[in-house]
């Protein structure tokens, strides 16, 4: 990015946070009742993922899961993955389990729109198995993305290099109206409950 989309990248990161906090802090208090209801356990969900240049970082999201050992589970959750207990998958439906993200962006690891932040132990598969995969890290990952609001599935490696295109072309296109244009879809899609 050029200084000037620099900024503007920094302004839509501060309306979104903004944004994200004010809901947090809303419905934390719900959502840790109703996680201690059906899964008792830990609020958050940690998870290495890769970030800019290949920088590793702990992402925080809201657990869906019951508690195990994420080291001996690498595969992708699927909608009808027994490993999510039913409150768990109502979040997931409606994007919630990704609002407490709004501390990696205060930490520097994310963006709020960018290429989406992928698994650690799947990167290293991916990189030796997909051509350029390794060019989704030439920037700063994001909570969303346009490969994320433009091919919904992500469940194996040809889904995998379909969203691929979309993150090499977002890195190459990047403009505001495509930042706002990600930002809208990705409201349709939280409130089609279009999540995975």
């Amino acid at each position: 990015y050029n200084l000037s989309q620099k900024i503007q990248k920094i302004i839509v990161d501060i309306i979104g946070v903004i944004g994200l906090f004010i809901i947090f802090l809303f419905i934390k208090p719900f959502i840790n009742r109703k996680i201690q209801k059906q899964s008792p356990g830990k609020l958050y969900f940690k998870q290495l993922r890769v970030g800019f240049k290949n920088k590793k970082f702990s992402c925080i999201k809201f657990r869906t899961m019951y508690e195990h050992d994420s080291d001996n589970n690498i595969q992708i959750a699927t909608k009808k993955d027994k490993r999510i207990f039913p409150f768990g998958s109502t979040m997931r439906k409606f994007r919630i389990d990704e609002i407490p993200q709004l501390f990696n962006i205060l930490k520097g690891d994310l963006h709020l729109i960018g290429p989406r932040a992928e698994w650690d132990k799947l990167v290293q598969e991916y990189e030796e198995t997909i051509p350029y995969y390794n060019h989704r890290h030439m920037v700063k990952p994001g909570i969303t993305g346009w490969a994320q609001v433009m091919f919904i599935d992500g469940k194996n490696k040809r889904d995998t290099k379909q969203k691929l295109m979309y993150d090499l072309y977002y890195i190459k296109h990047w403009n505001l109206i495509l930042e706002i244009k990600i930002i809208l879809k990705t409201i349709l899609i939280v409130l089609k409950k279009r999540g995975i």
